[in-house]
């Protein structure tokens, strides 16, 4: 079972990692491949969100929210946006995951 505080950080996705269906994320700061649009996500201790992702123009646009982990579900809520992922591996350099819907 994930606890939430293996889940705390920054984590962008790898995005030429992903594999059977699953979205592979590595710690903010890991090296990875140019690339443009890589989509990330910071998840804060007091449960406080940020959801990155390339803005119209190439540049990030970050928006700020809530996420909660419910079994191994992580829910990540910012205005207009619901992500649901279903948390498969965790581990100090990666983060595994499935979109739940």
């Amino acid at each position: 079972m994930t606890h939430p505080a293996e889940l705390v950080g920054s984590w962008v996705h790898a995005h030429e990692e992903d594999h059977d269906g699953l979205q592979v994320y590595r710690p903010a700061g890991t090296p990875l491949p140019p690339s443009r649009g890589r989509s990330s996500f910071t998840l804060l201790a007091d449960g406080g969100a940020a959801l990155g992702s390339p803005g119209p123009d190439d540049r990030g646009a970050t928006a700020d929210g809530t996420w909660s982990l419910t079994g191994s579900v992580l829910a990540v809520r910012t205005p207009g946006v619901e992500l649901d992922l279903d948390v498969v591996t965790t581990a100090p350099d990666r983060l595994d995951v499935r979109r739940s819907r």
